[in-house]
């Protein structure tokens, strides 16, 4: 069916075209860029945003199968590094032509296995060590049974070698970070002593593309939430465009009355005659319950507007007393990047989860 809900995130294109030239400019002519659109590209359309940029990018990179085969049937021929997959997912893998990130013995095996068996040749595989973050990787003390695996057939080539930094944002940790890029150093001088390939190198993700981009560029970096407008700190955070704005309507306007209540559990009690508005927007769509009862705000006409109650599952209420406005004004949920900072301020998280967390019945509108 198609998407009419009023509610809608506003994507802009030319944000997202000027951010990516931003990171551009930071690397030298040769370096490669992977454009990172997992998660529904960061909660706003991994497909119309492969679409935009496919004639600009040399890789594009999702978490999982199905992202990976969203953005084939789409018709994006690019190609497509999947972070995360799994053993049952590896004929369909191949299938769609994605490129495995190969992270264990146990997965080189059967990935190799089910190469012979379709009898393939030379399909593109990615290898990650385990420089630190401690979340998936071989280490350098894995790479005599990589070789001699993977140098004993012609199934599988290498194409790339990575690791992912932990701390890359935070230059307090510019010891370990270094630590890091030393050690990924270590592994690959190792490796490609080995292999009779030599694959490409790439460990910078956004903000490691801002602080490490002279130490460790290599060949490659991937870029994430820098093209969605946030640099990890404030002030390149503010040197970026700002790409999405969530946008609503007032549904219905309300006089409500001293003593009167708003929302599930009578979460609002009115002080003096308030007047009130419904959105149609609520917890479903991807906000918070936890910017309920006063905590989170939107904008109406430009001014703050508290949201007052319980924060429902479609549906979300705001005091408008004082600010001009009817039935049918656009409210803005967040709009710029300063606010979704606030909100992840907020809630003590990071402006990652606000944009992953709209919902995709949110209906996502292109800007240019």
């Amino acid at each position: 069916m198609k998407n009419n809900h009023i509610t809608t995130l506003e994507i802009d294109l030319n944000a997202i075209d000027f951010n990516f030239n931003y990171f551009k400019s930071k690397l030298q002519k040769t370096t490669k860029i992977i454009v990172v659109v997992k998660a529904f590209g960061y909660g706003t359309s991994s497909v119309k945003i492969a679409k935009f940029l496919e004639k600009k990018v040399d890789y594009f990179a999702v978490a999982y199968l199905d992202e990976g085969i969203a953005l084939r049937n789409a018709g994006i021929k690019n190609s497509i590094l999947i972070l995360n997959p799994q053993k049952n997912n590896f004929k369909q893998i191949i299938k769609y032509h994605l490129e495995p990130n190969i992270y264990s013995i146990n997965l080189l095996k059967t990935f190799i296995e089910i190469s012979k068996e379709l009898k393939l040749q030379n399909f593109p595989i990615h290898l990650k060590f385990n420089t630190g973050l401690n979340r998936l990787g071989f280490t350098i003390n894995g790479i005599p049974e990589i070789t001699s695996l993977i140098n004993n057939q012609k199934e599988v080539a290498v194409k790339s070698v990575f690791s992912h930094i932990a701390a890359s944002e935070d230059l307090k940790e510019r010891a370990f970070t270094l630590q890091q890029i030393n050690t990924f150093n270590s592994v690959t001088r190792a490796l490609f002593s080995k292999l009779k390939t030599k694959p490409f190198k790439h460990i910078l993700n956004t903000s490691g593309i801002i602080n490490y981009a002279k130490e460790a560029q290599f060949d490659m970096v991937r870029l994430g939430i820098g093209l969605y407008g946030f640099g990890n700190a404030k002030n390149e955070t503010k040197k970026l465009k700002n790409v999405v704005v969530l946008k609503s309507i007032i549904s219905q306007i309300h006089i409500i009355e001293k003593g009167d209540t708003v929302s599930y559990n009578r979460g609002f009690k009115a002080t003096s005659t308030t007047k009130i508005a419904t959105i149609p927007a609520g917890y479903a769509d991807g906000i918070s319950r936890l910017l309920g009862n006063t905590i989170g705000y939107v904008y109406v006409n430009s001014q703050k507007a508290p949201i007052i109650g319980t924060i429902c599952m479609d549906m979300l209420m705001i005091n408008i007393s004082g600010i001009n406005c009817n039935e049918g004004d656009a409210v803005f949920i967040y709009k710029n990047q300063q606010h979704i900072e606030s909100i992840a301020k907020t809630l003590k998280t990071i402006p990652y989860e606000i944009l992953t967390s709209i919902s995709q019945r949110v209906k996502r509108v292109l800007k240019k």
